[in-house]
């Protein structure tokens, strides 16, 4: 049997395959599911693949396969309403309710270390409109010119700018950036999710409570009940504890966040994903699916403790 010539399907896979965790990324934060964001992705590079032969290289193959993407993840977002956290759309409770919404209502967590990753920003992004969102994410995340982003959005630059403009105010609004954020890999980062794991394992509720800021959160996905104050979140916890060896937590990084991957009495649970700042844990966001803790386990980017960014460059 003469040999199949499979050249520009080979040449098309060489130049395509390095983009694909820049690729999920973006539909990630497009799109706020890590589900979504592969299945865009598989789209993405089935349309590349199919469209290889007609590719005249008048753009380099990141800009052509973002183009695609962002087309596709737009296509999908016009088709459902915005994801978002329990917090973004209801008043906190002081008990639990049993109201749970289906998955497509909720942010799902993304294993990852960068900080454009994170949760909040995240929900806050689902906020704006589509158009507007990919065009923040283009320019500010991904770095494209604005010519470029224009002709990847068929927009004018100066629609460009503008939506870039209305889209930095919106998020202004619904996304403080707090400076006190601490890194994954910070030292003190380390330490509060292992005093976390630690007093979750031996059932310590005290030593949960002493993690906590006074105006700390916890959320608990896939219910839309969320708490706040340190007070109405130790209750929560001090009802969940259950007995020493109950719990069992690996350590990951998850949008950017420190995060616990949980086991209940030896079954996958879910994942846990901490807001560290410099004087406590703020907030914990519950993921309960226990799919998520091999997805999360076998995902290189979650792995344990993350990588300190590299030293600055020494001056001349």
């Amino acid at each position: 049997m003469a040999a199949v010539d499979t050249g520009p399907v080979t040449d098309f896979e060489r130049a395509a395959a390095p983009l694909r965790g820049e690729l999920l990324a973006h539909s990630y934060r497009l799109l706020g599911s890590w589900h979504e964001a592969e299945d865009a992705v598989q789209e993405t590079y089935l349309r590349g693949w199919r469209a290889w032969d007609g590719f005249e290289e008048r753009s380099s193959v990141r800009t052509w396969l973002h183009r695609i993407a962002t087309n596709v993840c737009l296509n999908a977002a016009r088709d459902r309403g915005r994801r978002a956290l329990p917090s973004g759309i209801g008043a906190p409770a002081d008990d639990a309710q049993p109201d749970v919404l289906p998955p497509e209502t909720w942010i799902e967590p993304f294993p990852g270390d960068r900080a454009d990753l994170r949760l909040a920003l995240i929900a806050a992004m689902q906020t704006l409109p589509p158009a507007q969102r990919a065009v923040l994410l283009l320019r500010e995340v991904l770095a494209f010119p604005a010519a470029e982003v224009a002709e990847m959005m068929d927009m004018s630059v100066a629609a460009v700018k503008s939506s870039l403009q209305r889209a930095r105010a919106r998020l202004a609004e619904v996304e403080s950036g707090p400076e006190d954020v601490v890194e994954p890999s910070s030292p003190q980062a380390r330490r509060l999710l292992d005093a976390y794991v630690t007093a979750f394992e031996s059932a310590d509720v005290s030593g949960l409570t002493n993690v906590l800021r006074a105006d700390a959160t916890l959320e608990l996905l896939p219910s839309r009940t969320w708490f706040k104050g340190m007070g109405d979140c130790s209750q929560v916890f001090a009802a969940a504890v259950g007995s020493p060896g109950d719990w069992r937590m690996d350590r990951a990084v998850v949008n950017g966040q420190p995060a616990a991957v949980v086991r209940w009495q030896g079954k996958p649970f879910g994942v846990a994903v901490l807001d560290v700042r410099r004087d406590g844990i703020a907030g914990v966001t519950v993921f309960d699916d226990p799919a998520l803790v091999e997805r999360i386990k076998v995902a290189p980017s979650s792995a344990w403790p993350p990588a300190s960014p590299p030293p600055p460059a020494p001056k001349n």
